[in-house]
């Protein structure tokens, strides 16, 4: 089971119909292209369009089934109390004093260029549970970084 935002079920519904409503019957025209072409044990267009649709087709069932395992999130019942997966977090790296702000979300809605990371990450991991003035010690790959929670809020 995988916990969301409402926004993000929505996002995932509808790459599942674009990929159903558009992208399948692509892939079912290039099949059909590739094969009018000839002998298909010596057509490397056929073979490439068979596997791009495989490809689509696994992306389409993994889609299904977060769907079907999602549980949406109600935001307003949610506290700022402690960091937890929909909340925003500002916190500043106590060896460079740079400030960053993350929202922590699913796997599927994870994001870095819109600052939203994934609560399986060892920095989401990291700030879980913590509060307002807290500080987490966190090891990346990089080594280890700590951080104070400056604010928390609900996005």
């Amino acid at each position: 089971m995988a916990y969301m935002s409402k926004e993000g079920y929505d996002n995932m519904i509808a790459e599942l119909k674009r990929l159903e409503s558009v992208e399948r019957p692509k892939a079912s025209a290039a099949i059909a292209e590739a094969r009018d072409k000839g002998d298909l044990s010596e057509n490397s267009e056929y073979d490439a369009a068979k596997e791009a649709q495989a490809h689509l087709e696994n992306k389409i069932n993994q889609l299904k089934m977060a769907i079907a395992e999602a549980k949406i999130i109600d935001t307003s019942r949610l506290s700022t109390d402690t960091v937890q997966i929909l909340t925003k977090v500002e916190m500043t790296n106590l060896a460079n004093k740079a400030r960053m702000t993350y929202t922590i979300v699913s796997e599927n809605e994870a994001n870095l260029r819109e600052g939203k990371i994934s609560i399986k990450t060892p920095i989401a991991q990291g700030l879980l549970g913590k509060k307002i003035g807290d500080e987490a010690e966190i090891t990346i790959p990089n080594g280890t970084i700590r951080l104070r929670i400056e604010n928390i809020s609900i996005t």
